[in-house]
């Protein structure tokens, strides 16, 4: 189907999206749409940016219009992801008396209590939270006629399944379901044929596909090369760049090099509070800051048009998270690039990405320009772990006056010595 006239949407709808700008269906639009007009259950199997949010807000909405009473719950697995539902909600939903409130953690739960008196129309939840308002009793949702378990695979690999049961087990029985994942495979699967009813079953792309026009490579480098490695590629273009680490403390450090470097640098993770994400979010769309550091409750919820640089900084424990971080960018009709950093302990989630994205990723060498900066870098860090302390109290000075460094020695596997960094690829096969 060519055109959104062709997929049984109101005139109301239709409008809805011109005004948005919306002119044709992206794929799982055309298929899930229909379907899910029809009540029936749906299971929509779709990487990252290809516009599944409208594909099931635009019939929650023809659904609802004139309905009162709380009769939509949306689950997300990240703040980050609810807040940008809550937003296409509301460019859908406006003049048709479609409301939405976004229940989140991080901040006040008064104003979620409020609109669960009020009754509005689409609760958009993390599961965590929305448990907290059952538990409290402040939370009804004995009206839902539809459920959306949005970004599924994500929430179960969160650890959300306890809290999904106890959500579940509040809903009533008689609802129709719709689950979206970019991969239905093992725990989501099982999950689908429990809780779902003769799904309609929706793929436009197949379990494990990677942004098409992302071009992805993968750099075979230790780990104290990392670092050296994101400033080198931050120097050849001005791409704005998102960078995933797999620890929290892990981004932190990775944001104070880049910014010590002088790039203007947000970062995003679980310490940092609602309005500190927010707002580290909003410069990374804006362009004040071109690079953002995020672990991977980023990965599920940034809707930013134009991100030409994603950066596995870490491979992901969870194959699929490399499939929805190479979806950041490369969206819609863009291009991007996609760059992985495999230390030798990750070889083998290097090899379980490429498994399920069946592909061999392609290997770039470490740029010589790589070097440079880790030699800065280290000089600049020993500058900074030794600011005031005299030369011959050192480790490595040799005693007063002499000044004499370790690394001038050789023997400790730098990377002028034979003997290669501890835990790196010098010395060892690199795996093809």
């Amino acid at each position: 189907m060519s055109t959104f006239a062709e997929l049984g949407l109101s005139e109301k709808s239709l409008l809805a999206l011109t005004r948005a700008g919306f002119e044709h269906p992206t794929p799982i639009q055309a298929r899930a749409i229909p379907p899910a007009l029809e009540g029936k259950d749906v299971i929509g199997t779709a990487a990252t940016g290809t516009g599944k949010t409208a594909a099931f807000l635009l019939p929650i909405i023809e659904r609802l219009a004139g309905k009162p009473g709380t009769r939509a719950l949306v689950l997300a697995p990240t703040r980050e992801l609810a807040l940008q539902i809550g937003e296409e909600l509301e460019r859908f939903g406006k003049g048709r008396h479609v409301r939405g409130a976004v229940v989140i953690g991080g901040v006040g739960m008064g104003n979620q209590e409020r609109a669960f008196r009020e009754k509005i129309e689409v609760i958009i939840a993390t599961p965590g939270r929305l448990v907290d308002h059952l538990q409290k009793g402040t939370a009804k949702l004995d009206l839902i006629e539809v459920l959306v378990l949005d970004e599924a695979d994500r929430m179960l690999d969160m650890g959300f399944k306890p809290q999904l049961t106890k959500i579940l087990q509040r809903l009533p029985k008689v609802r129709q379901t719709l689950l979206f994942s970019a991969t239905t495979a093992g725990e989501v699967g099982e999950f689908a044929t429990s809780h779902l009813k003769a799904p309609v079953r929706v793929e436009v792309a197949r379990s494990g596909t990677t942004a098409e026009r992302a071009d992805q490579r993968v750099f075979l480098c230790a780990q104290e090369e990392k670092s050296p490695l994101l400033l080198t590629l931050l120097a050849e273009d001005d791409l704005s760049t998102l960078v995933f680490t797999r620890t929290k403390r892990r981004a932190d450090r990775v944001a104070k090099s880049v910014e010590r470097a002088g790039h203007k640098v947000a970062r995003i993770h679980a310490d940092r509070s609602q309005g500190q994400r927010k707002m580290a979010l909003d410069g990374f769309k804006d362009g004040r800051y071109r690079v953002l550091v995020a672990t991977d409750i980023a990965a599920r919820g940034i809707d930013v048009a134009d991100i030409g640089h994603v950066v596995n900084f870490d491979l992901p424990h969870v194959p699929e998270d490399y499939v929805h971080r190479v979806g950041r960018t490369a969206r819609a009709s863009a291009s991007g690039k996609a760059s992985a950093f495999c230390a030798p302990e990750e070889i083998d989630l290097l090899r379980a990405i490429e498994r399920l994205t069946r592909v061999l990723l392609p290997r770039a060498e470490v740029p010589r320009e790589a070097e440079v900066f880790k030699t800065e870098h280290a000089r600049a860090d020993e500058g900074r772990q030794h600011q005031g302390v005299p030369p011959h109290r050192r480790p490595g000075g040799g005693g007063a006056g002499t000044g004499r460094s370790a690394r001038a020695g050789g023997g400790h596997g730098g990377p002028k010595s034979g003997g290669g960094a501890r835990g790196g690829w010098k010395g060892r096969r690199r795996p093809a």
